[in-house]
């Protein structure tokens, strides 16, 4: 069975904001987006998790959007991250995308106020409705706060314009029901577990580690996808240090951001109230980093 969102199979990152003395760093943004278009990513992700959204004003997160959207300049999709615990709020963040040229949307569960099934479902309706453009339905329990339900999931399957799910509840019995429940494209939102999603019938991954090694993560998607399993395997166990420290060192993007400043591609600087590694996490990470000869 084909699936809805076969567009955004593959490899999508979901890329950092930079920062310089607090300011976003558009350069430093661009030539992001240049190494990822050479590198054959398939799609960007910009503020998402990784890209810090919770700290940009709204006039931050609108340009941010466009710039990018305007830098790529159709070499390479993009899925913006337009998320928000009120359903307002994300009807005007992802009326704007749309307005922008984004190729989609990224929308994750309303968090912390912890809407019922029936509000999540409400919520996504409304974006479904209000835009004719595609939308990722963002599933991570452990930041939101609850579950969306597969057969919630499933539901909103139902609507024209929900395609992907990006599944980061960590259930591998959660992803394998909402592909029994519905056709929608289920993308990894955990890199150490992409290889065990595909091997469910997941499409790829929005990716944190493909800010350093996109180029690995596409060799791993491909591997698979020609049916070379031992040389995916392979790939899953070489990625799998960075994987780990990416999400395990410290939140994220505290950890990738460090990397990045590391291998002098990003200047590592957070928003509060995320700070920097400690000197012990940092010196793990430039192992891990020597380890994988990226060091």
């Amino acid at each position: 069975m084909t699936t809805k969102g076969e567009a955004f199979a593959g490899l999508s990152v979901a890329i950092t904001t930079p920062f310089k003395d607090g300011q976003i760093d558009y350069p430093t943004l661009r030539a992001q987006i240049d190494f990822q278009v050479a590198a054959g990513t398939k799609c960007l992700c910009p503020v998402g998790t990784t890209g810090e959204s919770p700290t940009l004003s709204h006039e931050e997160h609108d340009s941010v959007i466009a710039e990018v959207v305007q830098m790529a300049a159709g070499r390479i999709k993009v899925m913006a991250g337009t998320g928000s615990n009120s359903t307002r709020e994300a009807l005007r963040l992802s009326k704007h995308a749309a307005r922008a040229s984004a190729d989609a949307v990224l929308v994750v569960a309303p968090y912390y106020n912890k809407p019922s099934q029936e509000g999540f479902y409400q919520h996504f309706k409304a974006l479904a409705e209000a835009i004719d453009i595609p939308i990722c339905i963002y599933n991570i329990p452990g930041r939101t706060g609850k579950n969306i339900e597969p057969e919630t999931i499933a539901r909103m399957a139902e609507l024209t314009n929900i395609t992907m799910v990006k599944e980061a509840t960590g259930s591998m019995d959660q992803a394998s029901q909402i592909m029994a429940l519905s056709n929608l494209t289920l993308l990894s939102g955990d890199d150490s577990l992409t290889l065990p999603l595909l091997a469910i019938g997941g499409r790829g991954v929005i990716s944190v580690v493909g800010n350093i090694v996109p180029r690995d993560m596409i060799a791993l998607l491909s591997a698979f996808e020609a049916g070379k399993m031992a040389e995916a395997q392979q790939w899953h166990r070489k990625l799998f240090p960075l994987c780990r420290d990416m999400l395990g060192l410290a939140t994220n993007p505290i950890p990738i951001k460090a990397a990045m400043r590391l291998l002098k591609r990003d200047t590592g600087e957070l928003r509060m109230p995320m700070t920097p590694l400690s000197p012990a996490e940092e010196a793990r990470l430039r192992s891990t980093l020597a380890g994988y000869g990226l060091l």
